[in-house]
């Protein structure tokens, strides 16, 4: 191997290091997988992260990357009915993004149906993904994300109803789910073998509970458990931190493909890294800070892009990302503060020429967790929503209702 390695990052050739303590190339190989009508030749999924996955962000993961899903963050469906401008922007897509992958959430099976119509006689997307996995308290609270899949006719009629509208397209409907609201209340096993029967073509499984929310690791031994009931591709999703673990989880569920959250976050470059994993090769990518710099300036003109040309709002929504590109470098609270205080690309562009050029990626955050370790200390669920697996005509009138946060952003 030479001593760099060229990586094309956003239409730039940039050298990198490949890192000195490389594993030797693996045996373990996953094959493309085909959902219904799209190929994805490299299984392996940018999940959806609210505030994070707009298209700069996944037009910069898919440029390191290989052939696979790089999914939009989640469009509250009632939103998408309702026009809401935030939820329209949320569904454009980059001219290059070779599969428009949308990801759908909603209570209501008649709005998430009106919604997916949207999607469907607007041409917004190739793919629609549902979401069943979210633990935030405020959907949870809804009987939403990873709360719904309890109530089992709600979780078939969404589905059933979202598939025969995509169906009409050929557009291929997934859904993401979590192993269940509690380990006394779980609900992976009936939720898969639902969107299977449903028309889904292949479920994505976070291994944790909404009780777990991002604490501990996940077990991906129900992954496993899943993989060896359904017939549909099952993608792995969990605790992938770095290549390595991208490897191990598909060597010891099984699964088709896998699926990267936080992982990710401040880190585009990882896709690189699986890809060169799943390709056999032990070559990983370790940008000094100056080429980081180089990133974040690049993600900063997209992001201006994204609002229309509003360098404000760009350099705002970057605030959040340039903490995790900066995260284990040296570089001092007075930096990261003037970062925080950029107004315009050129605030952006004068702070990162000032960084040390040659910072090495530093080795104690390689392949190490990202985001915040948080464990959920009380699952919030509608009233009485654990007494039966099915909704009740007083449940339903109570959650289908006027619901503002599924209308605004």
């Amino acid at each position: 191997m030479s001593e760099e390695a060229v990586i094309e990052c956003a239409g730039e050739t940039v050298s990198v290091d490949p890192r000195t303590d490389a594993k030797p190339t693996s045996a373990v190989r996953i094959a493309p997988v085909d959902l219904g009508p799209v190929h994805v030749e490299t299984p392996v999924v940018l999940s959806p992260m609210a505030g994070v996955t707009n298209w700069p962000f996944r037009v910069l993961c898919e440029e390191y990357g290989p052939d696979g899903l790089y999914v939009a963050e989640m469009i509250t469906a009632r939103a998408l009915v309702a026009r809401n401008p935030k939820a329209l922007r949320l569904c454009r897509f980059a001219p290059g993004e070779r599969i428009r992958s949308l990801q759908l959430y909603g209570v209501n099976p008649g709005i998430v149906e009106q919604a997916a119509r949207i999607v469907v006689d607007e041409d917004m997307a190739d793919h629609v993904d549902l979401n069943f996995g979210c633990p935030v308290p405020k959907v949870t609270r809804r009987g939403g994300g990873s709360a719904l899949p309890w109530k089992t006719d709600l979780f078939r009629e969404i589905i059933q109803r979202v598939v025969r509208v995509c169906d009409e397209a050929n557009i291929p409907v997934t859904a993401k789910i979590r192993v269940g609201i509690d380990h006394d209340h779980e609900t992976f096993h009936e939720a898969g073998h639902i969107a299977q029967e449903e028309g889904c073509k292949a479920v994505t499984l976070h291994a944790r509970t909404t009780a777990e929310y991002y604490g501990g690791h996940s077990d991906w031994s129900r992954i496993g458990e899943l993989v060896s009931e359904l017939d549909i591709p099952v993608f792995g999703n969990g605790d992938i931190w770095g290549a390595d673990d991208a490897l191990a989880m598909v060597e010891q569920t099984g699964c088709a493909g896998v699926a990267i959250g936080r992982g990710c976050q401040g880190r585009p470059w990882l896709f690189a890294d699986i890809k060169h994993a799943f390709a056999g090769s032990g070559e990983r990518t370790n940008p000094t800070l100056g080429e980081v710099g180089r990133i974040i300036v690049r993600h900063a003109q997209l992001l201006t892009e994204f609002y229309d040309g509003d360098e404000r709002m760009a350099v705002h929504d970057l605030r959040k990302h340039v903490a995790w590109y900066l995260k284990g470098f040296p570089v001092g609270g007075a930096t990261r503060r003037a970062f925080m205080e950029c107004e315009s690309l050129a605030d952006v562009e004068r702070e990162v020429a000032q960084l040390d050029q040659d910072a090495p990626y530093p080795e104690r955050v390689v392949d190490k967790p990202r985001g915040r370790v948080r464990f959920q200390k009380k699952v919030h669920l509608p009233y009485g929503w654990l007494d039966s697996r099915t909704t009740t005509h007083e449940e339903r009138e109570a959650l289908f209702g006027d619901d503002p946060m599924d209308a605004s952003y």
